[in-house]
């Protein structure tokens, strides 16, 4: 078969699944729905995935887009993805969980933090909601600093320094974490309300500025034990997230 046609079948399968959401400067481009049978404990659940691509210019012709994307080493870089449950789009009632990558936490299954708890948590309570959508967001590892200061910054901790006096040693602020994209993508997902799951008012108060209609915050803790027990309080008393005892707040 010629390369011709296969590129041109290529583009073909592709048609429906590519998005561009243009941005101010560059675009994003969103591939998906792909169906994803997940293992949710125990039970095999099937979700929608989405990934996407930060661009630096709009490329309306996908042919010229696959193309600079084959001679890009996009490994070298991670891409956020979403994962959407039921008529996200249409539903009155639907979730959604901004989750920071962990690398410790959420593939190791790290105890020093509850990140790898959240994203099952989450998960699991978008699936009971009935709709919903789980944004996992690959540049926002050590809330914005990457993965090698985040290495850095656990050896600090583990010579008396909380997380935030960490980050700060090493130069960087407590929180760089920016929701722009994956806020540009969650608008072309749904337009109608949706409640977050979270504790941090940080996540709120980018939604809010972005004019996403919030109708509900839904708290998520209860994984409170001895090894993380300094980084939780950290989190509350320096870096403002909402206890566990408050179960919503003014959104």
């Amino acid at each position: 078969m010629a390369q011709s046609q296969v590129k041109s079948e290529v583009l073909n399968v592709l048609a429906d699944k590519l998005t561009l959401v243009r941005q101010n400067e560059g675009a994003i481009y969103l591939v998906g729905p792909i169906r994803l049978p997940v293992n949710l404990d125990g039970k095999t659940v099937v979700l929608k995935w989405y990934c996407w691509l930060n661009h630096d210019e709009i490329i309306d012709d996908y042919e010229e887009l696959l193309a600079k994307i084959a001679s890009a080493d996009l490994a070298e870089f991670q891409q956020s993805s979403v994962l959407v449950y039921g008529d996200f789009a249409h539903g009155d009632e639907a979730m959604v969980r901004m989750h920071s990558t962990c690398h410790t936490g959420d593939i190791f299954g790290s105890k020093r933090c509850d990140c790898g708890f959240q994203l099952k948590e989450s998960m699991k309570k978008i699936v009971t909601a009935g709709a919903g959508a789980l944004f996992y967001l690959a540049n926002h590892e050590g809330r914005g600093i990457g993965l090698f200061s985040k290495a850095m910054a656990y050896i600090l901790q583990e010579n008396g320094y909380d997380t935030v006096e960490a980050n700060n040693a090493l130069g960087f602020v407590d929180d760089s974490r920016d929701y722009k994209a994956a806020i540009d993508v969650l608008k072309s997902l749904r337009s109608k309300p949706v409640s977050i799951i979270t504790n941090n008012p940080k996540k709120i108060e980018a939604l809010k500025n972005a004019g996403l209609d919030l109708v509900d915050r839904v708290p998520l803790w209860d994984d409170n034990h001895e090894y993380n027990e300094k980084y939780l309080q950290t989190k509350i008393k320096k870096s403002g997230h909402i206890e566990n005892s408050e179960n919503s707040v003014n959104v």
